[in-house]
């Protein structure tokens, strides 16, 4: 029994090794090189990521994915209504606010990105335009949107969010990059109507994938992340 054990444990250090790898390589991906995913890698990103918890295992999740000519008639079409300046339109509402420590954190990321593309701070017209790229998927080949069933509110979301929380683990374990993207989902009414979806259906998100583009410098930098000081409380 002895003689097993220290095998066991290097298998635990392992399997945790590798979820610790594949969250600190996880980056959102803003520029993706044209060549598509398999159909074959797609579906394995599917399976994998249904093994996802969910409240008293309802799996709200429907997983929408366009691909090749399908995708580029959906990008054209959301590109055209968000550089329209067409009102949001969000079937979960957004964040009143950010303040504190949330806006700083807000800041650093959109300073990182725009600093990376030399973008200069308080160039509202750049801002937008690079804004608008989550309309143009960044590049991706590919683009899911997760929606989920009205009746289930908000914990259809959070179900949903550590979907994709998973499915984008997963695709990295592949080779592949991802960037979640709530901007998609500011364009709710569209996505339906386009792909045809069920009144009754709630736009949580969309992600963007495909094989990352790592020469382009848009893909250079990385988010910081707080402290688990400062993010948990131990109470003995």
């Amino acid at each position: 029994m002895d003689a097993k054990a220290p095998k066991a444990h290097d298998a635990k250090a392992d399997r945790i090794g590798v979820l610790e790898e594949l969250l600190n390589e996880r980056y959102s991906v803003r520029a993706f090189l044209p060549r598509e995913v398999p159909r074959d890698t797609i579906e394995h990103i599917l399976k994998v990521a249904q093994r996802t918890a969910s409240w008293c295992n309802s799996q709200p999740w429907q997983v929408l994915i366009a691909s090749g000519e399908a995708k580029e008639r959906f990008r054209k079409a959301i590109y055209a209504e968000a550089a329209s300046g067409a009102k949001d339109d969000h079937d979960f509402t957004p964040p009143r606010e950010y303040l504190g420590v949330y806006l700083e954190r807000r800041r650093e990321s959109g300073f990182q990105l725009y600093n990376t593309l030399g973008i200069a701070r308080g160039d509202k017209i750049a801002y937008a335009r690079q804004a608008l790229e989550n309309y143009n998927f960044f590049g991706a080949p590919h683009v899911a949107i997760i929606h989920t069933d009205e009746p289930l509110g908000i914990y259809g979301a959070v179900d949903c969010g550590a979907y994709v929380s998973n499915f984008m683990l997963v695709a990295q374990a592949l080779g592949l990059g991802t960037i979640p993207q709530a901007a998609l989902a500011r364009h709710s009414g569209l996505i339906r109507r386009h792909f045809k979806l069920a009144d009754d259906r709630r736009v949580v998100c969309g992600i963007s994938f495909g094989y990352a583009d790592h020469a382009h410098k848009v893909n250079s930098y990385r988010t910081s992340r707080a402290s688990v000081t400062d993010t948990a409380t131990f109470v003995d």
